[in-house]
């Protein structure tokens, strides 16, 4: 939880990646394509490296390993408003084994007093050799662009992959589950945000019409999260429909008409076949 998709979604200028004060909030990798006329960087927003429990957490861990070996540049975020912990030092002797350009990029600097910046950089440059360190706060835009000149900096010249528009490689069914999702890890608490998954049953626009029929269940594990989701009267869900449907407008354009069903799948991050289903496919990683 150290503002990753905070900071990329400041990177493309537009809401691409879900955001809640949830640890293990990334399930997925989250391509952002950054075009201006001197270049395009494509930011990978992956999941957080963690000791799995189950295995959706095993997938979000190959994920990251994978991603690893693909890109070009990596970034490791860290809090400005935490000491440096056993979780740090962990991904640091992963990062150690990788030839490649490694920034360290100090998020949320505008949490602490300036004199505290100086020795954390130090701390941190003790324990692995970075290309870079470059703090900043993803919230505020602080030195944003300042990191986004350093990448370009460190890049090689490659081709151009995504037209001048593009500002995601994912379809939009794929962003319009993940707003929903953020919903529900921002108005819940406790186990329920990490036991959910979305499907969008059907999205299509009405002839005639700018208004777009989007139909979706939220997918939890228990009886009792159903009941959670749902709420008093159905007002929880009213809640979360209500703010998600607002995301989803900016992001297609039109107005929303949004349906939320809620389904109880027992276990269904240990079960393979419901990983796949529910878009976690294992074998593509």
């Amino acid at each position: 939880n150290v503002g990753k998709s905070t900071l990329l979604n400041a990177i493309i200028g537009q809401k691409i990646a879900i955001m809640s004060d949830k640890p293990q909030t990334t399930r997925n990798k989250i391509h952002g394509v950054y075009t201006t006329q001197e270049a395009q960087v494509i930011f990978v927003d992956t999941p957080g490296i963690h000791k799995p429990k189950h295995k959706l957490g095993e997938f979000m861990n190959q994920v990251v390993d994978k991603t690893l070996n693909e890109v070009d540049l990596i970034l490791f975020l860290v809090n400005a408003d935490e000491e440096m912990g056993k979780g740090d030092r962990y991904i640091m002797q992963r990062l150690e084994k990788i030839k490649k350009p490694i920034f360290l990029v100090i998020n949320k600097i505008d949490t602490i007093p300036p004199e505290q910046l100086l020795p954390m950089i130090e701390s941190y440059r003790q324990e692995l050799d970075f290309s870079e360190i470059i703090p900043i706060s993803a919230l505020y835009g602080n030195n944003v662009d300042t990191l986004i000149e350093q990448v370009v900096a460190r890049l090689e010249e490659g081709p151009k992959y995504y037209p001048d528009d593009q500002i995601s490689d994912h379809p939009e069914y794929f962003i319009v589950a993940e707003m929903i999702r953020e919903k529900v890890l921002q108005l819940t608490r406790e186990e329920v945000p990490h036991s959910i998954a979305v499907t969008i049953d059907q999205m299509k626009r009405r002839e005639d019409s700018n208004l777009i029929d989007v139909q979706a269940t939220i997918i939890v594990e228990r009886k009792s999260q159903k009941g959670i989701i749902i709420g008093k009267h159905g007002k929880m869900l009213k809640e979360i429909g209500t703010r998600a449907r607002k995301d989803i407008e900016n992001i297609l354009g039109d107005k929303v008409f949004l349906e939320l069903w809620v389904k109880v799948q027992p276990d269904w991050r240990n079960q393979s076949r419901m990983l796949k289903e529910f878009g976690f496919n294992q074998k593509d990683y």
